[in-house]
C-alpha cells in the first residue's frame, strides 16, 4: 500500500510564485500611477484586477498537472490537491467576476464624475452605469427564459446563466482582440528590425502626435480661460459655489514667469460661461479639466518619447561609419539600470546595430510560429484534437488514455496562455477607439487605469478556458477548472456549439490585420489617416502627417524653434540625448505643473493661411456690400452657397482604397505622371504623338 504523496514542495513553489506576481503588479502600478497621490479606492481594485488574472495564468498549468497525475503518485510538476484547487478557482473567478461587472465600472465613473461630494459622485456613477447594467440584465432575462426551458428552473440554471453569459460576451471581445495581436506583435518586431524603416515610422508618427499635442494644449487653455472668467464672478449664482470655483482657479493658475509668444498673446481663447451657474455645470467643467490635463500630459509624454526614440535611432544609424555609439547625458528621471554604462562604445554599436536587429527577426519568427500554432489549434480541435500542436507541446508523457504533464509542460502552457493574453492586451493599447483612454507613465488618468484593469480581468478567464480546450478531451475534462466553469458553459446545446465554433472565427481579425483590411476600409470611406506607416510616396505632403514633416518638427524641437516655446525654470523635461538646445520637459504628475501653449506652430499657422488663400471666394463672401436690396442680397447668398458647396470628404475618398494594378497601366498608387506615361505608350502603338493625338 502506497502512502499519499505530499504537496509541501509544490505549495512552497506556488506561494513563491504568487509573491513574485504581487511584486510585478506593484511595479506595474508604480510605473503607470503616482502611488502617493492615487487614492486607495483606485489602487486596491486595480491591484486585484491585475493580480487575479496573473494568478489564473499560474493556476491553469497547476490544475492540468494535478488532475493528470495518478491518485497514488506525485506529479512530475507542480501540483495541489483538488480541494485546494477548487477553493482557489472559486476565489479567483468570483472576485474577477465582481470586479469586471460591478466594482470597476462603478469606480471608473466615480473617478471621472467631477463632483466634490462623495455622494454626488456615487449617484453620477450609478446613473452612468444604469444603461450598461440595464443591457446586461436585459440580456440575462432573455437568457434566463432559454435556460429555464432547456435545463429547468433551478439554482443551477441561474448560476449557469450568469457564468455562461459572462463567458460568451468576454470570449467575443477576447477573440477579436487576440486575432489582431497575433499578427501585430510579430509584424512590429520585423518592422523594427530595420533601423532606417523604424526611424521613418517614428518621424511619420511625430507629425500626428505633434498635432494631437497642440490640440490638447489648446483645449486645456480654453478650459482654463473659462475657469478664469468664471472666477471673476462674485455675485449671483456663482456666489453659492465660490469655494468650488476658487479651487478650480487655484488648480488652473499658472506661474507668472511663463514666457508667451506673440501669437499666443494676440489669440483669444474660447470662453463660454452661462449666466446661471449650477452644480452640474461645475462638475462638467471639473471633469473636462481633469481629462484635458491628462490628455495634455499624455501627448507631451508621447512627444518626449518620440524625441528620445528618434535621437537614439538616428545615433544607431549614424554609427555605421564610426563603429561607435556614444551616450549623452543620462536623463534625470531614469532608473539606475539606465544610468549604468557597462558596454563600451564599440560593443554598444555591435549590440544595437547588429545583435538587436537580428534578435528582433529571430523573436518575430518564433512568435509568428507561435501565432500559427494557436490559429491551427483553434481550427483543428473541431476536426481532430490529436493534431493540435499546442496539445503536443504541453502533454509530454503519454501514459494510458490520458497523458501526464510535467514541469516543462506547465512552463510551456503558461507561455501559451501568456502569449494569448498579451496579444489581446497589445490590441487594447494600439487600437485608438476607447474614448481617448491611454496609459501614461506615472500619470495615467484614474478612469483610464480602471478601464484597462477591467479589460485585463475580463479577457483572462475566457482565454484561459479557450486554451485548455486545445488539449485532448480526456485531459481537460478532468480538470477542476472545467468542472467549475465548463459544465455551466456547456449546460445547454447553444452554449456547447458556441464554445466549439466561435473561436474558429479568429481567422477574421487575423486576415483583416494581415492584409490591412481595416486601413483599406477607412481609406475607402475617408475615415482613416491619410498616410500609413508604409507610405513613402508623399514627397511634399505637409499637413498630411508625412515623415518629412515629422522630421522637420523633430529638428525644429532640437534647434529650439518649437512653437510650444520654452518652459519656466521650475519645470523639468525628460532628457533627450544629443539635444543641442537641452530643453526641459513638463513634470507629469497629478496635478501636473501647468504649461500653457504658446500659440500654434508655424507649420499649422502656414497651413491655415494656405487654406485661407486657397479659398478667397469664401473669405470675401463674409463681407456683404452695403448698397443692395433684399432680393439682391438673397440672390448673392444663394449663389455663394451653391458656389462654395464641396463634395464631402467621405465621398471624395471613395475608391481611393482600391488601386489599379500594374498590368492595367497603373503603378499601384494612382500617380498622374505614370498614368500619362502609360497612356502615351499605348497611343504610340497607333502612331500617336506625345501630345496625345492618334494618327489613323
Amino acid at each position: 500500500m502506497k502512502d499519499n504523496p505530499s504537496a509541501v514542495g509544490s505549495t512552497v513553489f506556488t506561494l513563491g510564485a504568487l509573491l513574485v506576481i504581487v511584486l510585478l503588479v506593484l511595479l506595474i502600478l508604480r510605473h503607470y500611477l503616482p502611488l502617493r497621490t492615487t487614492p486607495a479606492y483606485l489602487t486596491l481594485p486595480i491591484f486585484f484586477a491585475l493580480g487575479l488574472p496573473a494568478s489564473i495564468i499560474l493556476l491553469v498549468p497547476i490544475d492540468l498537472a494535478s488532475t493528470s497525475r495518478a491518485e497514488d503518485t506525485a506529479s512530475r510538476g507542480i501540483w495541489l490537491p483538488d480541494r485546494v484547487l477548487l477553493v482557489a478557482w472559486r476565489i479567483c473567478y468570483w472576485l474577477t467576476f465582481a470586479l469586471t461587472w460591478f466594482i470597476l465600472p462603478i469606480l471608473e465613473e466615480y473617478a471621472d464624475a467631477g463632483y466634490r461630494e462623495p455622494r454626488s459622485r456615487l449617484m453620477y456613477s450609478l446613473r452612468a452605469n444604469a444603461l450598461y447594467q440595464g443591457i446586461v440584465f436585459g440580456s440575462g432575462a432573455v437568457g434566463l427564459v432559454y435556460f429555464f426551458i432547456t435545463s429547468g428552473a433551478s439554482l443551477t440554471s441561474f448560476k449557469g446563466l450568469i457564468m455562461a453569459l459572462a463567458y460568451c460576451w468576454s470570449l467575443i471581445f477576447a477573440i477579436a482582440l487576440m486575432g489582431n495581436g497575433l499578427v501585430a506583435i510579430p509584424r512590429k518586431l520585423f518592422r523594427n528590425s530595420s533601423i532606417s524603416g523604424r526611424l521613418r515610422r517614428i518621424q511619420a508618427k511625430a507629425a500626428r502626435v505633434h498635432e494631437k499635442m497642440e490640440d490638447a494644449i489648446e483645449n486645456l487653455d480654453d478650459l482654463e480661460a473659462q475657469v478664469t472668467a468664471l472666477s471673476q464672478r462674485k455675485t449671483g449664482s456663482a456666489k453659492e459655489f465660490s469655494d468650488w470655483i476658487e479651487e478650480l482657479a487655484e488648480d488652473s493658475r499658472l506661474p507668472e514667469s511663463r514666457p508667451r509668444t506673440l501669437v499666443r498673446r494676440m489669440s483669444t481663447p474660447q470662453v463660454n460661461v452661462p449666466n446661471v451657474i449650477t452644480k452640474r455645470y461645475l462638475a462638467d467643467v471639473s471633469r473636462q479639466l481633469d481629462r484635458a490635463r491628462h490628455s495634455r500630459a499624455r501627448w507631451l509624454d508621447e512627444w518626449d518619447r518620440i524625441l528620445q526614440a528618434s535621437t537614439e535611432t538616428q545615433a544607431i544609424l549614424d554609427s555605421a561609419a564610426s563603429k561607435k555609439i556614444e551616450l549623452g547625458e543620462a536623463p534625470p528621471n531614469t532608473s539606475i539600470f539606465d544610468r549604468m554604462t557597462i558596454l563600451t562604445p564599440y560593443t554598444r554599436y555591435l549590440y544595437k546595430y547588429l545583435v538587436l536587429p537580428y534578435s528582433r527577426i529571430f523573436l518575430g519568427t518564433v512568435l509568428s510560429l507561435a501565432s500559427f500554432c494557436i490559429i491551427w489549434s483553434e481550427f483543428i480541435r473541431l476536426i481532430n484534437p490529436f493534431f493540435s500542436i499546442i496539445a503536443v507541446t504541453v502533454v509530454h508523457h503519454a501514459e494510458g488514455e490520458r497523458g501526464r504533464i510535467g514541469f516543462a509542460g506547465q512552463a510551456i502552457a503558461a507561455f501559451w496562455i501568456l502569449y494569448m493574453c498579451a496579444a489581446a492586451l497589445v490590441s487594447l493599447t494600439e487600437v485608438k477607439v476607447w474614448r481617448g483612454r491611454a496609459l501614461v507613465r506615472r500619470n495615467t488618468h484614474g478612469e483610464s487605469a480602471m478601464w484597462y484593469a477591467m479589460q485585463v480581468a475580463k479577457l483572462t478567464v475566457p482565454l484561459s478556458f479557450n486554451f485548455i480546450t486545445f488539449l485532448l478531451p480526456t485531459t481537460y475534462e478532468r480538470t477542476v477548472f472545467f468542472s467549475f466553469l465548463g459544465q455551466y458553459v456547456e449546460l445547454t446545446p447553444l452554449g456547447t456549439w458556441f464554445n466549439w465554433l466561435f473561436p474558429a472565427f479568429v481567422l477574421i481579425p487575423v486576415c483583416a490585420t494581415l492584409f490591412n483590411l481595416y486601413g483599406k476600409v477607412r481609406n475607402c470611406f475617408g475615415f482613416g489617416s491619410v498616410i500609413d506607416d508604409e507610405d513613402e510616396e508623399n514627397e511634399t505632403g505637409y499637413g498630411t502627417g508625412s515623415w518629412r514633416e515629422g522630421r522637420e518638427l523633430i529638428e525644429r524641437e532640437f534647434n529650439g524653434a518649437s512653437s510650444l516655446g520654452r518652459l519656466g525654470a521650475g519645470s523639468s523635461r525628460s532628457h533627450v540625448p544629443n539635444n543641442p538646445n537641452n530643453q526641459s520637459a513638463p513634470t507629469l504628475s497629478v496635478p501636473p505643473a501647468e504649461r500653457r501653449a504658446l500659440g500654434p506652430s508655424p507649420a499649422s499657422s502656414s497651413a491655415s493661411r494656405s487654406r485661407t488663400n486657397a479659398d478667397p471666394q469664401r473669405a470675401s463672401s463674409s463681407t456683404d456690400p452695403e448698397d443692395e436690396n433684399f432680393f439682391e442680397a438673397f440672390g448673392h447668398r444663394v449663389k455663394n452657397t451653391i458656389d462654395t458647396v464641396q463634395t464631402p470628404k467621405w465621398l471624395q475618398n471613395v475608391g481611393d482604397g482600391f488601386k489599379r494594378p500594374r498590368w492595367m497601366g497603373g503603378d499601384g498608387d494612382g500617380d498622374g505622371e505614370e498614368a500619362e506615361r502609360s497612356g502615351s505608350d499605348f497611343t504610340r502603338w497607333f502612331g500617336g504623338r506625345p501630345e496625345g493625338r492618334v494618327r489613323l
